[in-house]
């Protein structure tokens, strides 16, 4: 039977406010309970606000799906991103984020999908080969670093045509790095009384931080206006959406919203896509049944594929669903209510936070079989079917659902193929990593696996 993967520690059921903060501020998973994996909803109130986590299905579903106008995003936490997304789609209400969409969704499309593949690929190759150069007897390497630099590397050979290795491809990976371990997905400032006109205050170090990569960032979108104006651009990511105009209104972006985009691009689709594939890695590590199954796949890919071969890796990908069941990588969406409600017959005013956890959702005892077991093969068994409408939102859902969700599906099993064909992978004795959340979930200390070069490794990979 496989091991039971890690989760987060839960708080004792009642705590009071100051320390709630203190726990929230380290890692906001383990500052809930542990009820939450099987109560349909929890209400905390602070003296300045109330917030009800929704895990009841028909409220998921009312709030994502049957009327999410009426329950926009939370200003808590586009005060708390601010420093670093300004006004991107991912924080924005109403009219602004319905322009928004209309301009990049188009991007995201099948076919642009398929467009995108060869570089997705290509950089899913250069990781796994970074990899096996590391395999040895020792062997002993930090996945999540390894994963944040493949998931990077797709990101800027798909979005600007450059690889990492790029100078500022590499300064804004490494700046990210920095910001994301400093970051919460909401700042304490978001629990004070502040008028809401006041922006919220931010360490100096994550304001610091946050204008280096912006800074970086918009280096990178002037120079491709520059190329488009010119007629030289590449025809990739970043040069079909600056190039969309709103079929609505006729506007384009312009270099400082397209610069918000590019940082919740590289948010969503690098440091959300390195967490999923540092977990797929250790369940697979952890599970050498499962591993081998994965591997065999890999083995038989072609070694120059077509978008889609894709079909080939299908028990691949279920590895992969079920890692971002288990460890979804943005573990909270935050609502906020913009008139009186009423949830599991309790009153909700105007104002209150309403919390969605795709975390908790992943893991519920009255959603999942063995909500806590990694079983990739739930995902071919009929009676997952429903638990999956209720309980697996690792991309959101509704008209709010991530542009970029098959995207990240194919890079995700594109990247676990690639490394499976050159190495196996072992836990290490003793490194049981702790999940812990901050923009998303990673590992407390990393993930330490060991890694052992496949005999023979395939040499065209």
């Amino acid at each position: 039977m496989t091991p039971l993967p890690p989760k987060p520690e839960a708080r004792p059921d009642r705590v009071g406010l100051l320390r709630y903060l203190r726990l929230f501020r380290a890692d906001i998973l383990s500052a809930q309970p542990a009820r939450l994996y099987r109560a349909w909803m929890a209400e905390f109130r602070t003296p300045f606000f109330a917030s009800y986590m929704c895990n009841d299905p028909d409220l998921v579903d009312l709030v994502l799906k049957s009327r999410p106008g009426d329950f926009p995003k939370s200003d808590r936490v586009r005060e708390g991103l601010a420093p670093l997304l300004g006004r991107s789609v991912f924080v924005t209400n109403g009219a602004t984020w319905e322009r928004q969409r209309r301009i990049i969704d188009p991007a995201f499309e099948g076919g642009r999908l398929r467009d995108t593949f060869p570089a997705m690929w290509a950089a899913s190759g250069a990781a796994a080969a970074r990899l096996q150069a590391q395999a040895g007897a020792e062997g002993v390497v930090e996945i999540e670093a390894e994963a944040s630099h493949a998931a990077a590397d797709i990101i800027f050979r798909t979005l600007f045509s450059i690889p990492i290795e790029h100078e500022t491809a590499a300064a804004v990976f490494h700046e990210f790095r920095r910001y994301q371990r400093t970051q919460p997905l909401l700042n304490l400032a978001a629990f004070l009384p502040l008028p809401r006109w006041l922006p919220r205050p931010h360490r100096r170090a994550v304001r610091a931080s946050a204008a280096r990569i912006r800074a970086l960032i918009t280096a990178l979108t002037a120079a491709r206006a520059a190329e488009i104006a010119a007629g030289t651009a590449p025809d990739d990511l970043a040069t079909k959406i600056m190039t969309m105009a709103d079929p609505v209104t006729g506007a384009r972006f312009g270099i400082d919203e397209m610069v918000d985009q590019v940082a919740i691009f590289f948010l969503a689709g690098h440091e959300t896509s390195a967490s999923a594939l540092g977990w797929a890695l250790y369940l697979l590590a952890c599970d050498p049944a499962a591993q081998d199954r994965a591997a065999a796949e890999a083995a038989a890919f072609p070694q120059t594929p077509g978008f889609a071969d894709l079909s080939r890796l299908a028990f691949t990908r279920n590895v992969f669903r079920e890692a971002l069941r288990l460890y979804a990588p943005v573990p909270m969406m935050v609502r906020e209510t913009t008139r009186p409600e009423t949830f599991r017959d309790r009153a909700v005013a105007p104002g209150a936070q309403v919390v969605i956890s795709s975390f908790h959702l992943g893991r519920h005892e009255r959603i999942w079989d063995d909500p806590d077991r990694f079983d990739p093969d739930r995902w071919t068994r009929p009676e997952t079917r429903p638990a999956s409408r209720a309980g697996y939102l690792p991309f959101s859902a509704g008209p709010r659902v991530c542009p970029g969700a098959g995207f990240a599906m194919a890079e995700g099993v594109l990247m676990l193929a690639a490394i499976l064909a050159r190495v196996r992978l072992e836990p290490v004795p003793g490194a049981v990593p702790v999940p812990v959340a901050h923009l998303t979930v990673r590992a407390r200390d990393g993930i330490r696996l060991r890694v052992i070069a496949r005999d023979p490794p395939s040499p065209a990979r």
